[in-house]
């Protein structure tokens, strides 16, 4: 009965000062709702990426140049340039392993691509030969670049669905000639829509010859990436020692040298991924957390003040027999409601925005997932309650310190 007694009085001294609570509150509820967007389109992000790796296939093995930890990502994906990878490792590994059945390297550059009047901003890949039956993806138009063609350094191209749109409407892409880097490409054929993967659309991409775009338009001979495909998943596992073996072999590495490349399977790449955006999520939220702390600090100058402005109450009441504890549990429990109901406007405002969020990119065509968690609700009103508890009882010990002789003379 006491404590329902402290909670209504609670209540009643935080509604008299409407306007200070709501602007005390802000800070709350800016915090829990960061956190509540970031974990939101953090949770979202990270299913679609693994989403898009699993549509992979799980009959692939990935090579990536440079060197990792175990569990750890490779360097050229940490922005090294690394040029330890070549297509003639492909080559040579898909001659001495039956099992390889298909491979392709791969190396990018960003360009702007001409046609008549038209011009677009793009990514251009160069890959090999065998790319489709990698990437399990067809032509609906024309044809893909044969081998004969990617050793002669040919200047032919396959667009993406999205960029043939781009620069030719509806007509026929194939046979016309298009600028990119000063040089002029021939169109060959156009690939079938595949849709986003991950946060590319290779849609929206041109493909050409590898040996073409290393010589011809990025100066280089080595590979930013490689996938094989192997002829029999239940094969994957084991043939990464056997690819380790061969590539060290190749690149003419001793006992006790580090690997130059890192091998992985999509497996290793969905708990490499799982693990990489777990990291920036939470890191993330413990930024947007900051504000929670400055909340905390709003609420705690605010008490500091009502308990200048409530002097004569506390005397008062401490005339009239209260306790030191009754004063703590007063003031306390303002500061933790002050915390709580920022917290529940908040959560408010982080679940509409992240909805609108989701909207936005389902819109742009990914497939976009909006995704709340118990667990991030819980989070946030736990910590905003933490919150109030930490910073609303120095403030409380103070109310309860006060002499109440002095704090009847207070004016």
């Amino acid at each position: 009965m006491h404590l329902q007694q402290t909670f209504i009085t609670s209540i009643q001294a935080l509604n008299r000062n409407r306007g200070r609570s709501l602007l005390t509150m802000l800070g709350i509820v800016i915090g829990i709702a960061s956190v509540i967007i970031v974990l939101s389109v953090g949770e979202s992000a990270q299913n679609l990426i693994l989403q898009q790796v699993r549509s992979i296939g799980s009959n692939l093995v990935v090579i990536f140049p440079g060197e990792s930890e175990e569990n750890g990502p490779p360097v050229s994906v940490l922005g090294i340039n690394v040029t330890t990878l070549t297509q003639d490792d492909l080559d040579k590994l898909k001659e001495r392993l039956p099992i390889i059945s298909a491979t392709t390297g791969y190396v990018r550059g960003t360009e702007t691509i001409l046609y008549n009047e038209e011009s677009t901003q793009s990514t251009y890949m160069g890959v090999s030969s065998e790319y489709p039956l990698v990437e399990d993806t067809q032509v609906s138009a024309g044809r893909f670049f044969t081998q004969e063609e990617q050793e002669s350094l040919s200047t032919v191209v396959v667009l993406g669905s999205e960029l043939a749109q781009k620069l030719f409407n509806e007509q026929d892409a194939v046979g016309k000639r298009i600028k990119i880097k000063n040089t002029l490409f021939t169109v060959i054929g156009v690939l079938k829509e595949r849709g986003p993967s991950g946060f590319e659309n290779s849609d929206g991409y041109a493909f050409m010859p590898l040996d073409t775009a290393q010589k011809k338009m990025l100066g280089i001979s080595h590979l930013t990436l490689a996938r094989l495909k192997i002829n029999d998943e239940t094969l994957v596992a084991s043939s990464l020692s056997e690819i380790e073996y061969l590539l060290r072999d190749l690149h003419d590495l001793d006992a006790g040298d580090a690997n130059d490349f890192t091998v992985r399977t999509t497996a290793d790449a969905l708990s490499l991924l799982g693990t990489i955006t777990n990291a920036i999520k939470f890191f993330l939220s413990a930024v947007a957390a900051i504000s929670l702390i400055v909340g905390g600090v709003g609420i705690m100058n605010i008490m500091f003040v009502a308990i200048t402005e409530r002097t004569q109450e506390i005397g008062l009441r401490k005339a009239l027999g209260a306790k030191q504890i009754d004063l703590i549990q007063q003031f306390l429990l303002e500061s933790i409601l002050l915390a709580i109901i920022g917290a529940i406007i908040g959560l408010f405002w982080g679940v509409a925005l992240s909805y609108i969020i989701s909207i936005v990119v389902v819109s742009l065509g990914y497939e976009w997932d909006f995704i709340i968690t118990l667990n991030s609700i819980l989070l946030a009103i736990g910590f905003a309650g933490v919150i109030g508890v930490l910073f609303g009882l120095s403030p409380a010990l103070a109310a309860s310190r006060l002499n109440p002789i002095e704090s009847l003379r207070y004016e």
